[in-house]
């Protein structure tokens, strides 16, 4: 079964705690953090929409946290939206992987993209889980783009992380962090695949 929580360390806020604080957030509804119960459902279809089947988990945390898993495990210092831990071949037919998520990043990428967080974050679940099951857009010719294509489409998502890349436009936008929103999604090395953020 398919998991959801956020970051444990951080203090209870919207995005720290988003079971216990959903309902009284004072967000806008578009910029809420879903319940674990709708992004739980939703990583189970867009895992049967892939054909991954196993565990995957996702944890909702911050761009500090999405900074230190980026600089440990990819040697990048700088936050990102969505990363993927691969099981290790051990573990493969029980467990397929973890995604992290950065909240603050899905939020502003929302905002930029003009739709809801719920959204973003599940355009960012297809996308790991996606590399999860083997896809990697960095060194294929198109089929990852391809496939995500068809499953956003078939999942009612809007454009994904790869097409707002290859769009100058979108990528090109820088935030006030310096980072720009071209997607920072990654699957992480094998030389990670058995270490779990």
């Amino acid at each position: 079964m398919p998991s959801v929580g956020s970051a444990a360390s951080r203090p209870s806020s919207e995005d720290a705690s988003p079971r216990a604080n959903w309902r009284r957030s004072a967000l806008p509804w578009a910029e809420r953090v879903p319940t674990p119960q709708t992004l739980t459902r939703f990583l189970a279809r867009a895992q049967e929409a892939v054909g991954l089947r196993g565990q995957v988990t996702v944890l909702l945390t911050s761009d500090s946290a999405m900074r230190d898993l980026n600089r440990r495990f990819r040697g990048k210092n700088k936050p990102t939206d969505v990363l993927s831990f691969p099981s290790a071949d051990l573990v493969q037919n029980q467990e397929k992987g973890d995604l992290a998520i950065s909240v603050e990043t899905a939020r502003r990428q929302a905002t930029e993209q003009g739709h809801a967080l719920t959204c973003e974050l599940k355009v960012l679940i297809l996308h790991g889980v996606l590399h999860l099951a083997g896809h990697d857009h960095e060194t294929d010719t198109g089929e990852m783009q391809r496939r995500e294509r068809s499953l956003r489409a078939r999942l009612g998502l809007p454009p994904g992380l790869i097409e707002r890349t290859s769009s100058p436009t979108l990528s090109q936008k820088t935030r006030k962090d310096g980072a720009t929103s071209e997607s920072a999604s990654q699957r992480v090395g094998k030389s990670a695949r058995s270490r779990k953020p």
